[in-house]
């Protein structure tokens, strides 16, 4: 089903729509112009972040309010956020440790996290976060990989993940404990931040050295340490304003966990380098909380991701009804496809719809995004934002072939934006074969219409060849939750003699639909009046829950090996991130 476009809103701001002029004009030095920079050149994050507010007069500016998951709150001015990490940038300096060493972060959202990442910025170290639900080989394997130097964490976490083997890490010089005690060798943060000194220039960098380290998995499951740089914050200025609306004191709320690149890129540095005051909320989903904050803090821009928004279908349009959105004047998705349904329902519910955007890991930032003033098509990507170059590509042996508007392709980006990966750790090889014809590859196969939208397909490891047309899962999956039963959908391909591969789907059903027969039915017509008889399924399968890697993508993969009866191995274990 074609849902119709919807139109920018009437009180869309001067400042936020990107006109063809805007994004014809524009080069990345303009990005680099919202920036201060250090003498001679340099760049630091956490300065562009922190130091450059204060200095400009702006040190008494809410920058965070962290709320607990019992309610406690805490509220941080730019002035001191830059005194805690520079605490934490002398805490790290006292024990030995020096620019280019590598820190890990490995908790939830407590404000712990948010002041290591920038004071080990600020002291010219590499930051990498890693995911707090993660069990302990996943935690070992990638930092061994990315060499670990020093761990921020809590005492929690160390005793049931971590002291049973962090001796055997050579690289590992220090473990810094959350609270005001810590186990023998390690050292407790709250007293060593409270005698630290609150002063500390942040460390001259250049663009090109290494600030950031994301893992991310494979096909194999093996992680791969995507290389990010300090010149990236060029990218997070620039694409904080273009794409999320960001402006100094908008009150902005990105749900996403900072063990993962969104929750890094988009919840501690986009905000603060756009000087806006964001919001951390310890606390995972709740519908009533999350609708409860919103209200009572007013927020502005919201991030959040498909999953919690089709969570937020399930329950209905009557558990919103108490609640004063009228604050909220952008709303953005990311993370998988959003499903043109939820673009609707946000439309209905919120007064304002999702905008959809596309990135990756690799990118480090946002490329394709729906904006608040374009129009919107449910169901796009949107449109390449400034300084960003996309086209959809074609394999054909060694050579690429570029594609036009309505054919499927491999989404391919020209190199040069400055968050763009600079290396997988110790993989030259397999970076490198991103790369070909002056593209980076992205894997992802997409369509760009007309109209310069682009449409996600899928996975080129998830598209269903039936009958002789490729079928991407994530348009049945659309189809199917437009059904009043449906709250999730998966689809797969199973082998099949005659077609090749038949489409089967997996559905989770919203409250007041039971599994039946006639309901499997009427679900399968729905979809086969909607996508013909051959892209929708042949069989509907009801589950109560769908399988997803810690970040909440649906593993198709994990459906198929176990419909096959192969051997799950790696898969059920891929720890993928949020983009």
């Amino acid at each position: 089903m074609a849902f119709e476009t919807i139109t920018k809103p009437d009180d869309v701001r001067a400042s936020a729509v990107l006109t063809e002029e805007i994004r014809a004009r524009f080069v990345w030095d303009d990005a680099r112009a919202m920036l201060d920079g250090l003498p001679t050149g340099k760049l630091n994050i956490a300065h562009e972040a922190l130091d450059r507010h204060v200095t400009a007069g702006h040190g008494d500016d809410a920058a965070m309010t962290w709320i607990g998951k019992e309610g406690a709150r805490r509220a941080f001015t730019y002035a001191n956020l830059a005194d805690q990490t520079a605490r934490f940038a002398n805490v790290l300096r006292a024990h030995g440790l020096g620019r280019g060493d590598r820190v890990f972060g490995l908790m939830g959202r407590e404000v712990e996290l948010y002041v290591a990442a920038l004071g080990t910025l600020k002291a010219g170290m590499v930051f990498s976060p890693l995911f707090s639900a993660f069990g302990p080989e996943p935690i070992r394997t990638r930092m061994e990989i990315g060499a670990a130097n020093a761990l921020v964490t809590t005492a929690a976490i160390y005793r049931r993940k971590i002291a049973a083997w962090w001796r055997d890490l050579p690289s590992l010089k220090l473990i810094l404990i959350v609270g005001d005690e810590a186990p023998e060798d390690c050292v407790a943060l709250g007293p060593a931040m409270a005698a630290a000194c609150g002063e500390f220039a942040p460390v001259p960098m250049d663009a090109e050295d290494m600030a950031l380290i994301h893992f991310t998995s494979g096909t194999t499951g093996r992680p791969k340490g995507a290389v990010h740089v300090h010149g990236a914050v060029a990218t997070h200025a620039a694409t904080g304003r273009y794409a999320l609306e960001m402006e100094p004191g908008l009150r902005y709320w990105c749900t996403a966990d900072p063990g993962w690149v969104t929750g890094t890129s988009y919840g501690i540095i986009a905000p603060l380098v756009n000087r806006v005051h964001m919001l951390v909320d310890e606390a995972e989903f709740d519908l009533d909380r999350w609708y409860r904050l919103l209200q009572e803090e007013r927020i502005a821009v919201w991030y959040t991701a498909p999953t919690a928004i089709r969570m937020m279908m399930r329950a209905g349009e009557e558990a919103a009804k108490p609640y004063d959105f009228s604050a909220l004047r952008f709303l953005a998705s990311v993370g998988e496809p959003l499903n043109p349904e939820a673009v609707v329902w946000a439309n209905r519910v919120f007064g304002r719809p999702f905008h959809d955007n596309w990135w990756q890991t690799e990118t480090g930032g946002i490329v394709i995004a729906n904006t608040q003033g374009m129009d919107i098509q449910p169901g796009s990507m949107g449109k390449p934002l400034p300084g960003q170059v996309a086209g959809i590509v074609a394999r054909e042996g060694e050579a690429l072939r570029e594609m036009g508007a309505g054919e499927i392709g491999e989404l391919a980006l020209r190199p040069g934006w400055p968050s763009m990966m600079r290396g997988y750790l110790h993989e030259q090889a397999r970076y490198e074969k991103c790369f070909a014809g002056g593209w980076y590859l992205t894997g992802d196969l997409a369509m760009r219409d007309g109209d310069g939208y682009y449409w996600f397909v899928g996975r080129a490891d998830d598209l269903i060849k039936t009958s002789g047309h490729l079928i991407g899962p994530f348009e049945v999956e659309s189809a199917l939750i437009e059904h009043e039963a449906v709250a999730e959908a998966a689809v797969i391909g199973l082998p099949d003699e005659t077609a090749g591969e038949v489409v089967r789907a997996y559905v989770c059903l919203n409250p007041g639909f039971e599994p039946s027969d006639e309901l499997e039915k009427s679900i399968r017509g729905h979809a086969r009046k909607l996508l013909g008889p051959t892209v929708a399924p042949r069989e509907v399968v009801f589950r109560h829950s769908l399988p997803r890697t810690r970040s909440g993508k649906i593993m198709r993969r994990l459906l198929k090996a176990r419909e096959l009866g192969l051997p799950e191995g790696d898969i059920s274990t891929l720890e993928a991130d949020e983009t």
